[in-house]
């Protein structure tokens, strides 16, 4: 791992910072197949699970999530929107600009969002947004490469991929761009429920 930055999301570490009510309960893992299969279906709208690793994560359309242990910031919330489900496909665009914003906030970058899932930096993929609804809920999983080296990013992938390390050139602290980024969700989606017509 690479972590010269103390970005430790242990329960311990990043409770205390955060700033609204999603994270809350909040749940860490070390290693699972995908964080998308971890949220129980009776969780409160706000619970969040994420993993140091995923092993078989995945984005749209069933494509791989590379992400190895310690680089990328890995998750997955817990939404019950109250809204008419032709609604809920908006939620992947929400959460993207949310990431964006996040992204942009803590690097200085000026992150694009390509239609519906996808955040690019320079053109190049830097993290995924998957919304998957299912019995009344939504389970909103998010993938950020975060401290990956250039070596350790993945080749095979529909979209060339870069990682905020390489865009800036210094580690980020992965607790940080959490709550940067749950803040700026909760934001967005109450914004966005609140807009219904």
């Amino acid at each position: 791992m690479y972590l010269a930055v103390n970005d430790s999301l242990a329960p311990e570490a990043m409770v205390p910072r955060l700033r609204g009510r999603f994270g809350q309960p909040y749940e860490l893992v070390g290693s699972t197949p995908s964080t998308q299969l971890l949220l129980a279906p009776d969780a409160p709208e706000g619970a969040l699970v994420v993993a140091e690793e995923q092993t078989a994560g995945r984005g749209r359309l069933g494509r791989n999530w590379f992400a190895p242990a310690g680089t990328s910031l890995l998750c997955s919330l817990q939404l019950r929107p109250d809204t008419p489900t032709e609604r809920l496909p908006e939620l992947t665009g929400v959460a993207a600009r949310a990431c964006a914003d996040a992204i942009a906030a803590l690097t200085g970058l000026e992150p694009a969002l390509k239609f519906p899932n996808d955040v690019l930096v320079g053109g190049r993929k830097v993290a995924g947004i998957l919304a998957e609804a299912r019995d009344g809920r939504v389970v909103l999983g998010v993938g950020i490469n975060v401290n990956l080296p250039v070596d350790e990013l993945p080749e095979d992938v529909d979209r060339p991929a870069t990682s905020l390390l390489v865009e800036t050139g210094r580690e980020l602290d992965r607790a940080e761009l959490l709550a940067e980024l749950l803040e700026r969700l909760e934001r967005r989606y109450d914004a966005w429920l609140n807009a219904a017509p």
